[in-house]
């Protein structure tokens, strides 16, 4: 199967893009900002919840019980390098079916320092495997911006050996990708990465509708400093990129739009940085005008 190379009807890219819209995963941190933005995620929604250095991930597994309470679909982050051991990891992942999860979203973190014995996501994933987890989905990062400390072969190797794992282990899973403003790399990566075996449905992440400054001082943070320090230094491409209340991520998904289901993209995962409300009504409208 080609997953790219062919020509593509403009109505079938609709209609692909508007159900990645409504099926849209939301990344929320957990932070006291997030308390009143709560209610404006959509009924049912599914919710990623991420792993801070500055927390624990206990606090991730606790905020994922209150979304469960509220009727959403929680998927706790689990960061390698912030496991203290492997006794944490066992009672972390018999917790999930206390907490309403069946998915995990694993990541290396961004811990200077393990907190233990796990150094990246792959030697946590190893283990998980070998308990008895429940579990029925495994997320895993990719990189098409690359990375701030690992080289490109590495990160290749890296995805390509949690996709045997997952493929062994007999787990679904799929590939969710950190913020990339530039819809050329990102299609190149994924035609690359396709090209060298990648077969992980892959999630494209994507900003919200969010307040620019929130989004290139949390961004640098979350990973995507290549990205944004590319956007400081040109202001032009910046100018493009936000609309005067905040960064539209239409800026990205159009030019994407031909590509999305030949590469195998299957769901949007939706950075809010707790911007949940403006993020929500930008979702709306964009499906409402593919639906027109």
């Amino acid at each position: 199967m080609s997953f790219f190379g062919h020509q593509r009807n403009p109505s079938a890219d609709s209609t692909h893009l508007r159900q990645l819209l409504i099926e849209a995963r939301f990344e929320v941190i957990p932070l006291k900002n997030l308390d009143p933005q709560l209610p404006h995620l959509p009924e049912g929604a599914s919710v990623s919840v991420t792993a801070s250095p500055a927390k624990t991930l206990e606090d991730t597994w606790e905020l994922s019980k209150s979304l469960s309470d509220r009727g959403l679909k929680p998927v706790p982050h689990l960061a390698a390098r912030m496991v203290t051991g492997r006794e944490q990891l066992a009672v972390l992942i018999s917790r999930l079916a206390d907490i309403g999860a069946t998915e995990l979203f694993l990541v290396g973190g961004d811990a200077p320092e393990p907190f233990g014995p796990f150094r990246d996501s792959i030697e946590v994933l190893e283990s998980i495997l070998e308990l008895d987890h429940g579990l029925e989905h495994i997320g895993v990062t990719a990189y098409p911006d690359g990375h701030s400390f690992i080289n490109l072969e590495v990160l290749t190797e890296s995805l390509h050996r949690k996709q045997e794992l997952l493929a062994s282990a007999g787990v679904p899973g799929h590939a969710s990708t950190q913020m990339c403003f530039d819809a050329d790399a990102i299609r190149n990566w994924l035609e690359a990465e396709r090209s060298a075996g990648l077969t992980l449905p892959v999630h494209l992440g994507i900003p919200g509708a969010v307040d620019r400054a929130k989004l290139l001082s949390i961004g640098t943070r979350l990973g995507v400093g290549a990205s944004l320090r590319f956007l400081q230094k040109n202001k032009s491409t910046l100018a493009r990129l936000f609309a005067p209340g905040g960064y539209d991520p239409n800026k990205l998904l159009n030019p994407l739009a031909a590509q999305l289901e030949p590469l195998d993209i299957r769901g949007l995962h939706i950075f809010t940085f707790n911007q949940i409300e403006n993020t929500e009504a930008w979702r709306a409208d964009a499906i409402s005008r593919l639906s027109d």
